[in-house]
Order: C-alpha cells, then structure tokens, then sequence
C-alpha cells in the first residue's frame, strides 16, 4: 500500500509539474506575442512620422515631408500704421508646416518645401488676396480709391503673396493704407533691423 501511495503521489508530482510547465510556456509565448505586436506598432509609427508627406492630415498640397526644410523670415504688417502682431496665442503653431511659434509673431517658421504665404495666412483664419487683408473677426481692409493694400518681399514690391515659398531670412512686409514713399522705407528699415527668432 505504501508503494501505491508513493507512485500516485509521484504520478500527481509529475502531472502539476507538467501542467504548470505547459501553463508557464503559454504566458511566455502570449508575453512574447503581445511584445511583437506592440514592437511592430511602434516601429510602423516611427516610421510614418519620420516620412509624412503632403497626404498626412493638415498638410498643404503639394508640400513636401515634414522637416524637408527649415527657414525663418521676418514678417511685419501695418494697418493703417498700426503693427498687427502674431504672438497672440491664437495664432501660434496652428499648421506643423508653417507657423509663429514661441509666442514670437514676426518670425515665420517653414518646416517643409512647397509650402506658401497663403496656406500660412489660411491656417491663421486671415482672408488674404490681392485686393484684401480680412481679420478672422471679419474685420476687411481692401483696396479702395482711398487706401491700398501693398506687399514686399525683401523690399521689392510684389503684387501678390499668397503663393510665395519663403527662404531662410526674407523680409515680407504687408500694408494696408495711404503711407508715403517715406513711410514704406521707414517701415521697409524697421523690417530689415527685424530680428529672427530660430
């Protein structure tokens, strides 16, 4: 009877053994299983962010990968003589691909190729053509018999900006009003001693 006792006990020593072999190899392989999935989404993430393109949400048509470029130019806009500024937090980092950032408003940021003036402007809520500049309030400026809405860039006077490609250290200035000759260069030097915040 002792030996009966024994064996069964080994034989039930033999079978939790196993069993709880079988069930320890089962966790490891779910572990392992969870693991790669977690490893492969992860990987596929970095990689989609490393190569965004044009066709990744918000992007403008036509651009190119995000960090494709990065250029900074100066900006200063003049209504009626009044400096309209863009640190104003509603018109900080709304596009990846160009913005005001740092809560600094005279400093365009570019961080991809083939993106203009205008998807920055379209980003901000500003109506922008060549005839007017119009506040996301509604607020319009437009050419008149009165006032006339003017752009340079890099002191060169241009007709329209919307679809300009900033470089590294342009100067774009937008005016709206009935200034001089004078008072266009006052504002053109203004500009030029305009710092870039990079």
């Amino acid at each position: 009877m002792g030996r009966k006792e024994r064996r069964e006990r080994e034989v039930k020593r033999e079978n939790y053994a196993t069993k709880h072999s079988a069930e320890k190899k089962k966790q490891t392989l779910i572990a392992i299983g969870v693991l790669s999935v977690i490893a492969v989404i992860v990987g596929y993430a970095g990689y989609m962010f490393l190569n965004m393109t044009e066709t990744a949400p918000g992007g403008p048509e036509n651009a190119g990968a995000l960090g494709s470029e990065h250029s900074h130019a100066a900006i200063l806009v003049k209504i009626f003589g009044d400096t309209f500024d863009f640190d104003g937090p509603a018109f900080q980092i709304k596009s990846s691909w160009i913005h005001f950032e740092g809560r600094d408003g005279t400093t365009i940021h570019k961080h991809a190729t083939g993106v203009t003036l205008g998807y920055l402007f379209e980003t901000l809520a500003i109506g922008l053509d060549d005839q007017c500049y119009v506040f996301p309030d509604g607020k319009q400026f437009c050419t008149n018999e009165d006032y006339t809405l003017k752009f340079f860039i890099n002191r060169e006077q241009v007709s329209d900006i919307r679809d300009y490609e900033i470089q590294e250290d342009d100067r774009v200035l937008i005016v709206f009003g009935a200034e001089t000759p004078e008072e266009i260069e006052a504002y053109l030097l203004q500009l030029d001693n305009q710092e870039l915040i990079k």
